[in-house]
Formats: C-alpha cells, structure tokens, sequence
C-alpha cells in the first residue's frame, strides 16, 4: 500500500484528478479502450467536477459504478444520479455509462444479466474506492447477508448485498474484480478513516473488506 498524505482536501482533490486522468490516457495508450469504476457517496464529487473537465479520449472510456442503491437512477440516493450530475459532463460526457439497475426487477434478479455486460471490460483500467469507518468499501459491509458470497473468489461480477439497518439493497462488485483492478485508488478524508485504515490492515477482509485492495491501493488521505 502507498499512503500520500496531503496537507486539505482541495489540494487531494486536485492531486487525485490529475493523477486519475493520467492513468486513463496511459491506458487508452496501449489499449483500445479503458473501464473505470467509481464509487459514489460525497467523497469523490469535487473529484468527479474536476476530472470531468479534462480533455482525453473519453469516448473510449467505459465507466461503472463499484456499487448502486436499488433504486431508479433518478432517485436523490442512486450512486448513477451522482455520476450523470458530476462526472459524465463537459468532455467526460462522451464516455459509456454501464448502468446496473434495472426497473422492474430486485437487485438478485437483475445481477447475473448485469454481469455478463461487465465481462468485457475486466479487468478494470482505473479504480476509485472510498471507505467507511466501519472498513467497508464499495457494498462490501461487514456482517452484511451476501457478504461472503461476494468476497468469494469465483462470484459473478456484481452481487447483491443488504447492509446491515439498511431498508435499501445494494449490488456491488465482488471483492475479486476490485482487488484484479490494474490501478487503485481509495480517498479518504479525517481521523476516524485514518485509525480505520490503519486498523484494517489487521484484519481479515470478512471484518475488514476494505483490506482486500490495500495490497496493491495508493491511498490518500487528508483531514
């Protein structure tokens, strides 16, 4: 694991774009195309705003999400909403968005169709993870039902999972797809994911899940 820390978030912020849309044009150097997976929440927002304005070949870019409520994409808590609104404008609006829901079915209904349209674009080029303080990344919760199925080494290439006092199921890519990624990196801001991180190293990724891309993930963090 690579740590970086810097001295506030904008400055991350500006570092961590930089870097994300070197990696996507040096993969589009050497292949035809190039995946990138990204998470949502609050975290990579000022990210997204700031990558998105950059010029490179976008229209050769397939992105997905590492992790989706179950909800319709124009939902004020669908990860997609987030990624349409902050990412996919201004030049990055040329890529391919690889949607996971599916309106009419359930999150386990819906994933192995969804999973065979990932297949394609694995490993992935490029990918982006935030953590919770309870070490979760992506939808890999700890405890959560469907956990253990996604972190196994044979799952399909997205899992539905219900984290634990949540009313909403997820789907999320399995623990082997986002440690095979060619490039990681996971954004963390303030103490607590700090002590978390470093807590995590300790850890099986059954308690930790985090611990499963730590290995071969430049992490940055800032307070």
């Amino acid at each position: 694991m690579k740590f970086i820390e810097y001295p506030d978030r904008e400055l991350l912020t500006m570092r961590v774009a930089d870097e994300l849309a070197g990696e996507i044009e040096n993969a589009l150097f050497t292949h035809e195309s190039a995946s990138f997976a990204v998470p949502g929440g609050t975290t990579p927002g000022p990210i997204f705003d700031m990558l998105s304005g950059t010029d490179l070949g976008w229209d050769k870019v397939n992105v997905m999400l590492t992790d989706e409520r179950w909800v319709p994409e124009d939902h004020d808590l669908s990860n997609t909403r987030l990624v349409r609104d902050r990412l996919l404008t201004g030049p990055a609006a040329a890529a391919t968005f690889l949607p996971f829901y599916r309106a009419g079915k359930t999150a386990a209904e819906a994933c192995p169709e969804v999973a065979q349209t990932l297949v394609p674009h694995m490993p992935l080029s490029v990918l982006v993870l935030g953590m919770g303080d309870d070490m979760h990344t992506a939808s890999l919760f700890p405890g959560a039902p469907g956990l253990e199925a996604a972190l196994d080494g044979h799952a399909p290439l997205l899992c539905p999972i219900s984290p634990p006092d949540q009313d909403i199921d997820r789907v999320t890519l399995p623990a082997h797809a986002l440690k095979g990624a060619l490039s990681t990196h996971v954004v963390i801001f303030g103490a607590l994911k700090r002590n978390a991180l470093e807590k995590a190293q300790q850890l099986a990724p059954k308690d930790a899940p985090i611990s499963v891309v730590l290995g071969n993930a430049t992490v940055h963090w800032a307070a």
